[in-house]
């Protein structure tokens, strides 16, 4: 099946889970709050879909971001089953499904970056692309943690699961550490797959 007749169905499957996980979320002010950047992204990919196509990987790292965005929306990041599992069969003091948020929040921002400087020659091919990637997904990083630190004044104990701290006075700290590894691991290991799609598109 070609991209063009298996996008839109992706795109179908996640407009579905965000009515599913909007249905009886644990908390409805903390679902708007997590899964408010799928509002944004998909006017936004639907809008540049024939004037700058993603690669295929990226469009299915995106929708695997949605996914995760979508369960904690539904749950709570510090109320994820799975993330339970982990924190008992691994014995963590917290349940670690934001984690796995975080690195997913480095991971496909600095893949979208770096498609972005290498396909429009913004930058030369080499390590440039790459640290500039990171330091892209870093600053989204950032934003968010603002985004949450401001949630926290407006908001007060009501953004307790939003933030999803768990107690943990460092949680800034290492959700910015998660980030900065997913982004790393994202273009160790995957910057030389999308190079073979560019010529496609």
């Amino acid at each position: 099946m070609t991209e063009r007749r298996w996008l839109p169905w992706l795109a179908v499957a996640i407009i579905a889970l965000l009515v599913v996980s909007g249905i009886h979320p644990y908390e409805r002010s903390t679902w708007w709050m997590e899964v408010a950047p799928i509002f944004i992204a998909l006017p936004v990919l639907a809008w540049t879909r024939s004037r700058f196509p993603l690669t295929s990987l990226l469009y299915i790292l995106i929708a695997c971001h949605a996914v995760i965005l979508l369960v904690g929306g539904a749950y709570t990041y510090a109320r994820v089953p799975i993330g339970f599992w982990v924190q008992e069969t691994f014995d963590l003091s917290r349940n670690p499904y934001d984690k796995l948020g975080h690195f997913a929040q480095g991971f496909v921002p600095a893949l979208v970056a770096r498609e972005i400087f290498v396909r429009n020659g913004i930058v030369r091919p080499g390590r440039w692309p790459a640290a500039l990637s990171v330091a892209c997904a870093l600053s989204v990083s950032l934003i968010y943690e603002l985004i949450e630190w401001g949630a926290a004044v407006a908001l007060g104990q009501g953004a307790d699961a939003f933030l999803g701290t768990q107690g943990d006075p460092w949680d800034t700290q290492s959700d910015m550490g998660m980030a900065f590894l997913g982004a790393v691991v994202a273009v160790v290991l995957l910057s030389r797959w999308p190079d073979r799609q560019f010529a496609r598109l």
